[in-house]
């Protein structure tokens, strides 16, 4: 968890006195390498570690861009709604890869994004998110949110294959719930 904390530091440093502002709607990619601490056996990258990037790569996002004073310094905190991730290749200790972050929409209450995670132009994982912005126990309004980031778009629907991901949430919880 330090190396968690302090690669949050990291990018906050870097986005305030180093690395050039960037629009919320514009595609973020970071190139990466795998350590031997995101190992699992010391060999491929564990699967709690493509989490971790993908983290990294959404808080990058929101301390380059105006979405940190918009959102964090007014008291709303983000929270993260679901999170699914796809694995079709392994990534090796010591080898780099390339972790892209695309916003596929939003709606009044989340905010859809996708993480690609390449190598040598092959997609090893690809990674969806929901996420929201809560202040008093309650998610904040995300147009109203983009509006004051100076997003022009009023609107970003979601494709219907990104709907489909997160469509069973819900029911799953309720499904599961131990009363």
């Amino acid at each position: 968890m330090i190396y968690y904390w302090i690669h949050l530091i990291y990018l906050f440093i870097g986005s305030k006195l180093f690395w050039s502002k960037t629009d919320l709607t514009s595609d973020l990619t970071r190139k990466q390498r795998v350590n031997i601490l995101d190992c699992d056996t010391f060999r491929y990258m564990a699967n709690s570690k493509y989490s971790y990037y993908m983290d990294f790569i959404r808080f990058e996002k929101m301390f380059r861009s105006k979405l940190y004073g918009n959102t964090v310094k007014k008291g709303m905190y983000a929270v993260l709604g679901s999170q699914k991730i796809i694995y079709k290749k392994p990534l090796k200790r010591w080898s780099t890869f390339t972790i892209t972050l695309v916003l596929e929409g939003w709606d009044e209450k989340w905010v859809y994004h996708k993480q690609v995670f390449k190598q040598k132009d092959q997609v090893c994982a690809i990674g969806y998110t929901k996420a929201a912005f809560w202040k008093h126990k309650k998610a904040q309004d995300i147009s109203g949110i983009f509006k004051n980031c100076d997003v022009q778009q009023k609107e970003m629907k979601i494709s219907e294959n990104i709907q489909l991901i997160f469509d069973n949430d819900y029911s799953l919880l309720k499904a599961n719930s131990i009363t």
